[in-house]
């Protein structure tokens, strides 16, 4: 059968990839009991984004990054896709490439776990490790221009391939399911830093609709991200965490300052001390 037209391959690509958003539910936001907070007015909310068909986190930024990247024209029939990536975001990039028949190469370092990278040949890509997470991005780069393909970059591009306007983002679908609790309009929004694209699109959406929710972010220590929210300093640079897949060790252009009201650098869940912290502010 010879090749689609790239304008009706194109077509068919997002036809794929919206059908597959169709037949997915969203999301759930779980009320987690907790009555010694709820006396004086506290009310927690988790945000199930593990449900998704891949059961990764980044399941939605990954269509999003698709979507930005054929719309931009940088994705065709045929191309290779790769991603810097050692988990979640990798999981889900590459059940979007299966879906539409490209080849997927996540980029990692070499002392990533074993069950991390069979989530990610599960669904058809292929692991390339490299000696530290530091040397992804330059190995990622260097694949796609050997290979023809494209480089997602999601730490580039998560905070801009999200319409944070709407379009079922995540903040979109918070708000719509907190409309009939007691608080409606949440005091506080927390989210882990990872690329920066999450706390993005809930910090403009909070902005573009006028509500009074501060974002706070948390982050494991050893990543640089606290350190650039205090000075601004972008070219800042750290170890990294300890902790595979987050802690970055270096500014990544998705992680915008000046949205965040407030930085927890903590080990990773944080603790419940945290809790009464940010209830208070």
């Amino acid at each position: 059968m010879p090749p689609l037209h790239t304008d009706d391959w194109l077509r068919q690509a997002i036809g794929l990839i919206e059908a597959d958003y169709q037949r997915s539910a969203d999301t759930h936001l779980i009320p987690l009991p907790l009555p010694g907070f709820a006396q004086h007015g506290i009310d927690l909310y988790l945000k199930d984004e593990s449900t998704h068909p891949t059961g990764s986190l980044k399941h939605r930024l990954a269509r999003s990054l698709f979507l930005y990247a054929l719309c931009n024209g940088w994705v065709r029939q045929g191309f290779t896709i790769v991603e810097a990536s050692s988990g979640s975001t990798a999981v889900s990039e590459a059940y979007f490439a299966r879906l539409l028949g490209l080849p997927f190469i996540a980029v990692m370092a070499q002392n990533t776990s074993p069950e991390k990278i069979a989530q990610i040949t599960f669904y058809g890509g292929r692991c390339h490790l490299v000696e530290s997470a530091q040397a992804v991005y330059g190995a990622a780069q260097n694949l796609a221009l050997e290979t023809g393909g494209h480089y997602m970059d999601q730490f580039t591009y998560a905070e801009r391939a999200t319409d944070w306007r709407g379009n079922n983002n995540i903040a979109q679908s918070m708000f719509s399911q907190m409309a009939r609790e007691r608080h409606p309009i949440p005091r506080w929004v927390v989210v882990g830093a990872g690329t920066g694209g999450t706390s993005a699109t809930i910090g403009r959406y909070i902005r573009y609709q006028r509500h009074a929710t501060q974002m706070c972010v948390a982050d494991p220590t050893g990543s640089v991200f606290g350190q650039y929210h205090r000075t601004g300093n972008a070219a800042l640079t750290a170890a990294g965490s300890r902790i595979e897949g987050i802690g970055r060790p270096r500014v990544e252009p998705s992680f915008i300052r000046t949205l965040v009201d407030r930085m927890c650098e903590t080990r990773w869940p944080p603790c419940a001390a945290c809790l009464p912290c940010w209830a208070a502010k």
